[in-house]
Parts: structure tokens; sequence; C-alpha cells
């Protein structure tokens, strides 16, 4: 059986919310695991990551985190980074309780 190929995401916590945020191609931080800009590039993505660690002032705790593409979709490769996406699971809120609602 053939292993689903890794890329990597930038991720970290806001700075003041604590909400989970990713790096976007454009250099933000948006909340969104699909707007996340995705890396095949282990060079690449280190060389964002250590631009991303010095925006100090959005972002605290930023690393690379293993991702996959399944049915187009960016999924993360790891339980962890699948629960810091949707959020708590024993009730509907914040990213959960806005994904109820589109």
């Amino acid at each position: 059986m053939s292993r689903k190929p890794i890329f990597k995401v930038i991720t970290a916590n806001h700075l003041t919310l604590g909400d989970v945020i990713y790096l976007d191609p454009w250099g933000a931080w948006v909340r969104d695991l699909q707007s996340a800009q995705v890396f095949d590039s282990p060079e690449r993505a280190q060389s964002r990551l250590e631009a991303a660690q010095n925006q100090t002032d959005v972002a605290v705790g930023v690393y690379l985190a293993d991702v996959h593409f399944i049915d187009g979709a960016i999924q993360p490769a790891h339980f962890r980074e699948a629960f810091r996406a949707t959020g708590p699971s024993n009730y509907d809120h914040g990213k959960q309780q806005q994904a109820n609602h589109v």
C-alpha cells in the first residue's frame, strides 16, 4: 500500500485571541485551514517558517504541521492537528458553530 504524500502548512495560535491560525500564500494569518499555503518543498517551508516566527505581534507557537490532500481538500495528517483545526468536540462553539451556520 502506498503512503499519501505529506505536505506542510505553517500554523500557530493568534496572540490575543488564542485561535488556531494558518499562514496563507500572501503572508496573512487566516483561521481556515483550506486557505493555508501548502508547501511541498521542505526548504521553502522552512524559509517561510522563519519569517512567520518573526511575526510576534500576531502569532505565538509557530510551527510546521503535516497535511494531506483528500478529495482536493487539505486534511491534517495527525489527530492533534485535526483537533486544532476544528476546535473542541464536546459541543458546538467557535469554529464548529460557524461551520454549522455556513
